[in-house]
């Protein structure tokens, strides 16, 4: 999560047409602290049972916890980018970068007369 918080200006272009949510089975509470102390610049969400996870195929129910998983999901509510998140992979933020891109790119150009 720090290399999200690090590169959270440039990669998810400082939430200006982006919202980053972390969703863990972790407590509110444990969540809320962490990210406090931290200092991440986007929210976390408590998903304790799981749920959210397994309605997106995600959840790992050996470990009780969620596989790090990154959707970008389109205004409309469309998936239109999913990857099991490698952190030390450069490849995985200029993959992640560019399909935030190209959203940003459509949300832009929605919006203009």
């Amino acid at each position: 999560m720090d290399a999200y918080r690090d590169q959270y200006a440039k990669l998810f272009n400082n939430g200006d047409h982006v919202t980053l949510l972390a969703i863990s089975v972790d407590p509110v509470n444990a969540l809320a602290s962490w990210a406090k102390d931290r200092k991440y610049p986007f929210r976390f969400l408590s998903d304790p049972g799981g749920a959210v996870g397994k309605q997106y195929g995600v959840f790992d129910p050996e470990y009780q916890m969620n596989n790090r998983t990154v959707y970008v999901i389109a205004p409309g509510g469309k998936i239109t980018y999913a990857a099991e998140f490698q952190e030390v992979d450069p490849q995985a933020y200029v993959a992640l970068g560019g399909a935030i891109d190209r959203k940003i790119g459509d949300t832009s150009s929605s919006h203009k007369p």
